[in-house]
């Protein structure tokens, strides 16, 4: 029976990282047939896996990928280049398979694709996406003048966020990645990115899916706009997220958060899906240890909370496409990883003279 989680409960299942399964996954790593830590990130992706799973060996058989469409009451400040109803078509693109970037990318790598509208205009019933949680049917209130949502509104999208994690788990997903759709999704974004590091630098703002110069000096003089009208509070998650965040957004952090209590690790995608997870992080410090950042998005806040929350982008590819395109891309590699750990022949299991298994065991 699938278990509804608050917030606060989802926080108080969060523990550490199994340090014994840690401990463990580094030993076998150092009797595996290679130089100590020439494989690099893989061997520490294998050894986090075993921290969180408890497990050394482990599989990632099974993925998923959560996306989360809604649409930005700040989109009328002129802030997207792209017209509104592209959330609705996309959204509806995705659910026929009729080939976007996350279709064919999530087919590809063996991920199964969900769809959820916590907010789209004008998306009617959709096969294949869930309007269970359709919280604002025109999507959020434009933050340039008030707030983008209630805080009761930001509460409900981020538990429902940790409700889709929790399904995932009782699923029997392995692991889950994070997307978003939603014109003008950047903007809510950067805001929420500069109030959490409690900045008021423009050069965090990005340009996003592609805007004039006007329209670009525009979104950043709207973001830097509202974080001085409404002065939310770096600390509190859900009062960034009710001032100047998205469904989408809230959503997303929600994942994060029920991945770390349902010990699932989570794949973070672009700008978008790492402001979740900084805001995720600033509820449970310790949910950043259950993320596995994908690939460094080209958008210049991207960097910052990288760096902010000591996460590690596996490729750098250029990537802006959102979608998150990027969580089947990592997952293989995820994969590789796993496959090291678990079929890498042993020094203990072959005939090799001493002195050079010490050499390639440095």
């Amino acid at each position: 029976m699938q278990e509804h989680l608050t917030i606060e409960q989802a926080v108080a299942r969060i523990a550490p990282l199994d340090a014994a399964a840690v401990r463990a996954a580094e030993e076998r790593q150092k009797g595996l047939l290679k130089p100590v830590g020439s494989l690099g990130e893989l061997e520490a992706l294998s050894i986090r896996l075993a921290g969180i799973t408890g497990k050394v060996k482990n599989s990632i058989d099974r993925r998923v990928h959560l996306l989360f469409g809604s649409d930005h009451g700040v989109y009328d400040e002129g802030v997207s280049g792209s017209p509104q109803y592209f959330t609705r078509v996309l959204m509806e693109f995705y659910a026929a398979d009729v080939g976007c970037g996350i279709n064919v990318l999530c087919r590809r790598a063996g991920v199964d694709l969900r769809l959820f509208d916590l907010g789209v205009r004008d998306l009617g019933p959709t096969p294949r996406v869930d309007a269970s949680c359709k919280l604002m049917p025109r999507g959020t209130e434009n933050f340039a003048r008030g707030r983008a949502m209630t805080p009761e509104t930001a509460r409900r999208a981020v538990e429902f966020g940790i409700e889709c994690a929790g399904r995932a788990r009782e699923e029997g997903y392995q692991i889950l990645g994070a997307g978003e759709v939603g014109m003008g999704n950047t903007t809510p974004a950067a805001a929420c990115i500069m109030a959490a590091l409690d900045s008021r630098d423009s050069a965090l703002v990005g340009r996003g899916g592609g805007l004039t110069d006007a329209a670009f000096e525009t979104k950043k003089r709207v973001i830097l706009g509202a974080l001085d009208r409404h002065r939310p509070d770096p600390q509190d998650a859900l009062d960034i997220l009710s001032c100047v965040g998205g469904l989408d957004l809230a959503a997303m952090t929600g994942v994060f958060l029920g991945s770390a209590a349902y010990r699932v690790p989570a794949v973070v995608d672009g700008v978008i899906a790492i402001a979740a997870a900084l805001l995720a992080s600033r509820i449970a410090p310790l949910s950043r240890e259950f993320l596995i950042a994908s690939h460094r998005s080209v958008e210049p806040a991207y960097a910052a909370v990288a760096e902010a929350m000591g996460l590690h982008p596996l490729v750098t590819l250029g990537m802006r496409l959102g979608e998150g395109t990027g969580c089947p891309i990592a997952m293989q590699i995820v994969d590789d990883a796993l496959t090291v750990m678990n079929e890498m022949g042993t020094f203990a299991e072959v005939s090799l003279e001493s002195e050079y298994r010490e050499v390639l065991k440095q």
